[in-house]
């Protein structure tokens, strides 16, 4: 089987490195119910010490439009929200528009979709097929990760009945913290509603959340794990990942002796300076489970006045939770980025690509 090999090299905010490898396979086509064109790609992050993260990524018709570009017509309410009127839309017929501004309700209904497909997927299904429900907590991590609908999925694709135990995890300004001026507050988690005997039951921890700067992710790991003493395998259903932060997690010397999967839609992502938080594509075919989706995509980014492709920074996920729960604050926080690196904003980008 042929494999991709990225090297990793980063230096980390106590001013060690981050040194290793990750490898990708070559996808793998199968067919979920009346699905054909659905695949999924392993994967490993191997770092110098020993230490390694494994991973899977999946395309299906959902995650194409969750991380490259849909055709879903024209939607009037959409497009004034992004900035433009009426009248300039008028004779416009269908639009592809990214990711990005896929909003609110709109996008929790195809992010379950897509986790939908991901949980029936040869690989999770064996990788739970010797659990007992009992055994299976669901963990989303809010906000983001309660929209991703894991327990609903695993009911329906396996009928489990599974704890599902809430966690509220996120950054808070922190000027003492170097690089990052961020640390993780964790002020939830909801596992009262278990007892004793039910949390040594729980082997297995599907966690829900995207990773970033993997900050959240790396505390919430180490929390679970420290409440739940008889865990054996984690898998962590994170749409949006970087190779930064998936480092992070899996430097944390107490996870060398439990399981760890991090699955993934279609492609990982390039944390951005300085504070690595916005994260782009990678412009490597190789990085892609179908490359023509991402030149598609940087094709209707285009470039900017000089000649710099919006791409390489546009970041996949901007609000991360904000885009699920205030959809006018999506547009914000993209026009004002993109006004900062480049001098646009989204409806500039929008209507160049009407014209």
């Amino acid at each position: 089987m042929a494999l991709f090999s990225y090297p990793i090299e980063y230096r980390e905010q106590d001013g060690g490195m981050i040194k290793g490898t990750l490898v990708l396979e070559d996808p793998q086509q199968y067919q979920w119910n009346s699905l054909a064109n659905c695949y999924c790609r392993s994967g490993k992050i191997m770092l110098e010490g020993g230490a390694e993260l494994h991973l899977t990524l999946y395309h299906n018709e959902a995650t194409v439009k969750f991380i490259y570009l849909r055709n879903e017509g024209v939607d009037p309410d959409l497009l004034q929200l992004i900035g433009l009127s009426p009248q300039e839309i008028q004779s416009v017929h269908a639009l592809h528009l990214p990711g990005q501004l896929c909003l609110g309700a709109d996008r929790a209904a195809l992010i379950r979709q897509a986790i939908h497909v991901l949980l029936g997927a040869p690989e999770v299904s064996a990788s739970i097929a010797n659990r007992h429900q009992e055994n299976i907590a669901v963990f989303p991590i809010a906000r983001e990760g309660l929209k991703y609908q894991v327990a609903e999925a695993l009911f329906e694709n396996h009928g489990y009945y599974c704890d599902e135990i809430v966690l509220d995890a996120h950054h808070v300004f922190d000027q003492s913290v170097p690089v990052y001026n961020r640390k993780v507050e964790m002020t939830l988690f909801k596992d009262k509603d278990l007892d004793q005997q039910q949390h040594e039951n729980i082997t297995t921890a599907l966690i829900a959340d995207s990773i970033a700067s993997g900050l959240v992710m790396r505390e919430v790991v180490d929390k679970i794990y420290q409440r739940f003493h008889h865990i054996q395998q984690i898998e962590v259903i994170s749409p949006f990942a970087t190779i930064r932060g998936l480092c992070r997690i899996a430097r944390r010397e107490e996870l060398q002796h439990i399981p760890v999967r991090v699955h993934v839609f279609e492609t990982l992502l390039n944390a951005l300076p300085p504070d690595f938080y916005f994260s782009a594509h990678y412009n490597l075919p190789e990085m892609h489970i179908r490359p023509d989706l991402e030149q598609e995509y940087r094709a209707w980014w285009g470039q900017d006045g000089q000649g710099r492709w919006i791409a390489d920074t546009a970041c996949a996920g901007y609000g991360w939770s904000e885009v699920f729960y205030s959809p006018r604050k999506q547009i914000e926080m993209m026009n004002g980025e993109l006004r900062d690196r480049h001098s646009l904003t989204i409806a500039d980008i929008v209507r160049r690509n009407i014209s």
